[in-house]
Order: structure tokens, then sequence, then C-alpha cells
């Protein structure tokens, strides 16, 4: 558990660190987001084993800032399976770096990796419980028009509360910059 929460300031301090000097200079945008959301959790079944696994769509608020290098993100996301009566809320910081950058014609396509750490509350039958989250996430940008940008990607987290194992999203965000 220490290591786990450890983790996720370190994460919170190096995000921190990396892109204080961007936030002024660098470009702010909201953004929509849109997932397929897997998550791996015990429901309140007898045996207490974390093997149920729910799927749907996991909806989310973006803001953020951007440069040609990093991106920093706070992303909000609500996940509701009413098929296997599962729901969480997860808050998260995600610090990405831009590793290509190729330009098709007037589309400009950047991929990415990052890591993530934050925060959820995961509700199923008798069980309602909150925990620290953190991984990583992998994709890539394609700048539609000069303050519009989509982002395609695969965010995995782990968590650390007692019945809530893991949970993976491919996501689909629309980004405002301004």
């Amino acid at each position: 558990m220490v290591k786990k929460v450890t983790t996720a300031l370190l994460c919170a301090a190096l995000a921190t660190t990396l892109n204080a000097r961007e936030i002024s200079t660098g470009d702010k945008f909201l953004g929509l987001e849109v997932g397929a959301a897997t998550v791996q959790a015990d429901t309140g079944g007898f045996f207490g084993e974390l093997e149920h696994e729910g799927t749907d769509v996991e909806i989310g608020f973006r803001l953020g800032v951007q440069n040609e290098a990093w991106r920093t993100t706070l992303i909000y996301d609500y996940f509701d399976s009413s098929d296997d009566d599962q729901n969480y809320e997860k808050g998260m910081l995600t610090v990405d770096y831009f590793f290509l950058e190729s330009t098709q014609g007037a589309l400009a396509v950047n991929p990415y990796i990052g890591l993530n750490a934050g925060y959820m509350n995961y509700e199923s039958t008798e069980i309602d419980e909150s925990g620290f989250l953190y991984g990583g996430q992998v994709g890539v940008t394609f700048d539609m028009m000069e303050n519009i940008n989509v982002d395609l990607g695969y965010r995995y987290s782990y968590t650390d509360a007692a019945h809530t194992d893991h949970i993976g999203s491919f996501v689909l965000g629309v980004n405002y910059l301004y």
C-alpha cells in the first residue's frame, strides 16, 4: 500500500516539476472523451475473487496543457455497467511524452507514451470503496484543425482498492486548444 501511494505521489510531483513552466506557455485545452472500458473486480459474490470483468462505455472530461514534447491532463471519467451492477468515478492526472511527430499533408500525427495516477470510487452490489490508481497509457493524437485535435489511445491502471484490481480503456478524445 505504501509503495502504491508513494508511486502515485511521485507521478504527481514529476508531472508538476516537468510541466510547471509549460502551463503558462503551452496550449491549454478542454476536451471530452469516450471509451470502451473493462474493470476487473469483485462484484460482491460469495467467494470475494477478483475474477469478474465488466465492460461498458466510459465518458469523461479533460482539462490540460501541451506543447510539442509534453502534455499534462486532468481527467474525470464515469463508468456505469447496469448489466453487471458496476460503476466507478475516477479522477486522474496524466503526463504524456510525444516521442515522434509526423506530418501527412495537412494532418499532423503525434504518438505518445505516458503515466497516470489518481483516485477512484468503485461501487457494486454491497461494495462501495475508494482507492488510488496508477498506470500508463499509449496512443496517438491527430491535429485535425488549428484548434482541434483528436486523441486515440489505450489507458491501463492498477488500483489499491480491496475489491478492484485494474481498469483498461480504449479512449477516443476530442480536445479544443485555446
